[in-house]
């Protein structure tokens, strides 16, 4: 199938600014511009950006919170006292508490944890929680990736005489004038509350767990260095930019998985048929997180907890093999779940607002999957909720220019509870009020975007020629790696070239030459193999494409990966 729908937005800049970026680093032009696009526009900035080392790691302490968090934690080794550390059961909240879990024991924390279920317990931090610390006599709870909106909670848990420390990255709640409503614990460590915008702001519910080990163990950056790997999972996870510390996080915590020191991940890697020695960044969120995720999907999400903390080769083993089982169980629900939706919305009036559907007997653990497969399908903002006793719950996912969060803000009278992020979140509300809910989340988002935000668009870096290709241009787009949400892959784009000698390779993929003045260059478009029918010899088309590296028989030649290609629009 030809991309004749979205929009192909080439991304322009001075040519001259380009020429000089290009001499003064030693690049190519179209590296020059990749890096333009970046906010990379001088020698010291390109520096900086591809040597993401530990050493550059910010500081925990800048962080507010962390300090008090860091001394009601070493008040609690000196007394001896017992911490629950309470998680999430996502990729994040799991990564985030394996982290704070095994670096608290390493203190010489006498430290326990506890996932909720999303079935039995909902999210975040609860009764449950509570009860759970008060059953292990708990004297503080340290919860990761959740609890910045657990006023009642906080106060209950402090009732009891036990201290809280809440650590988090996603948004508070807000008051009616819109006043932020903060948790009275001991310690709250959030970046979301910062004003300025640092390294850190944007750190996953891992990466802020990763800051609280990395403060304890300031003086011994070896300790720190092993939770990388853990950090890495969350960050891939989530939706936060690959850049500052993220970044480093990331570069690090890949070598660490590639290493395979830890049998956990070793484990998933081995069930999932990734070979030893080779993991790339983009295993992480495709084949990695999905795994994880299906524990808290559509079982419990404690046991993953188990599976990258475990010293046990045998132990490690037995739960990735009941992941992967587990993972192609959550496939199968999820594709029911998402043609009853599709077949739903095609029955609905849909306007042009946004999209919330919603049915008795779909799992809560798929239906935020689902609610992004809804988003990318119509390009609008979408929310999928599963009803049980008179109450619809589930997930909402957004397009870029709608933030989320804040437009469920302006619908809270009509919610028993949200909660997430400008492109993620998750609701609650009764099943009577669907109908309203709908027509006021789509008044919002109708009054808050344009016509233009609505369609489909496909961003290119670069405009260039296949003359502009090389092997040197494909390493230089490697150096930027670890790609991610923020520091997306680089896409370039080329127009008027003619296609020979097109197939379908493999199960579909389209296989063929372009050519252009007389230069040729072989292409791939992974699972592209239904273009064919509109391609023959005499096609002239324009493509979007990332060139590659392909090694093979001992040898290393260029190709492009096609990501999509449309009839010339010369």
């Amino acid at each position: 199938m030809l991309d004749d729908k979205r929009r192909w937005v080439v991304s322009r800049t001075n040519s001259e600014y380009v020429e000089y970026l290009s001499k003064s680093v030693s690049v190519s032009a179209p590296f020059a511009q990749i890096l333009i696009n970046r906010g990379i526009k001088s020698p010291q900035a390109l520096s900086a950006f591809l040597d993401p080392s530990v050493s550059k790691f910010s500081d925990p302490f800048d962080i507010k919170g962390v300090s008090t968090a860091v001394e009601r934690i070493k008040l609690a080794k000196s007394r001896g006292e017992r911490v629950l550390i309470h998680g999430d059961y996502d990729a994040d909240g799991v990564s985030a508490t394996s982290i704070m879990l095994e670096g608290l024991r390493l203190f010489g924390i006498d430290a326990h944890y506890f996932i909720p279920n999303r079935i039995a317990h909902g999210y975040g931090f609860g009764t449950a929680g509570i009860e759970k610390a008060r059953s292990i006599n708990a004297g503080i709870i340290v919860t990761v990736d959740c609890g910045i909106t657990s006023l009642d909670a906080v106060a209950a848990a402090s009732a009891l005489g036990i201290d809280v420390i809440i650590t988090d990255h996603h948004e508070a709640a807000k008051s009616d004038s819109g006043e932020l409503l903060i948790p009275d614990s001991v310690a709250v460590v959030n970046p979301k509350l910062e004003l300025e915008v640092r390294d850190w702001s944007c750190l996953s519910g891992a990466g802020v767990a990763l800051k609280i080990i990395q403060a304890l163990f300031q003086d011994n950056r070896e300790y720190m260095h092993r939770f990388f790997d853990l950090a890495a999972i969350g960050t891939g996870a989530d939706v936060v930019p690959v850049l500052d510390d993220n970044r480093i996080i990331l570069k690090e915590g890949l070598s660490l998985i590639q290493a395979g020191e830890r049998l956990g991940i070793k484990a998933i890697k081995d069930a999932a048929g990734i070979k030893p020695d080779f993991f790339k960044s983009s295993f992480l969120p495709y084949i990695v997180v999905p795994r994880i995720n299906a524990a808290g999907r559509i079982a419990d999400a404690s046991e993953v907890v188990e599976l990258l903390t475990t010293s046990s080769s045998s132990e490690a083993e037995r739960l990735a093999v009941w992941l992967n089982g587990l993972n192609i169980k959550r496939q199968e629900i999820e594709q029911q779940v998402y043609s009853e939706a599709l077949a739903m919305l095609r029955t609905m009036d849909t306007g042009r607002g946004a999209l919330v559907i919603a049915s008795e007997g779909w799992h809560q653990g798929v239906v935020g999957i689902v609610a992004s497969r809804v988003q990318e399908e119509f390009n609008r903002p979408a929310f999928v909720l599963s009803i049980e006793n008179g109450v619809a719950k589930g997930s909402g996912r957004s397009i870029p220019a709608f933030d989320m969060h804040s437009g469920l803000f302006q619908c809270k009278d009509m919610l028993k509870r949200f909660g997430g992020h400008k492109q993620a979140a998750g609701l609650a509300l009764s099943s009577d009020d669907l109908g309203r809910f709908r027509e006021a989340i789509s008044k919002v988002v109708e009054s808050t975007l344009a016509s233009d935000d609505f369609a489909p668009s496909l961003t290119i870096d670069a405009a260039v020629k296949i003359s502009d290709m090389s092997l040197s241009l494909a390493e230089e787009i490697s150096s930027l790696e670890p790609f991610g949400y923020g520091n997306e892959e680089p896409l370039l784009g080329a127009k008027g070239l003619q296609v020979v000698q097109p197939r379908i390779v493999g199960k579909n993929h389209l296989k063929m030459y372009l050519r252009q003045n007389g230069t040729k260059i072989d292409s791939i478009g992974f699972d592209l193999g239904g273009a064919l029918e509109n391609l023959d010899e005499n096609s002239v088309v324009d493509v979007a494409f990332q060139p590659t590296v392909n090694e093979w028989n001992g040898g290393r030649f260029l190709q492009l990966n096609l990501k999509a290609l449309r009839k010339t629009s010369l």
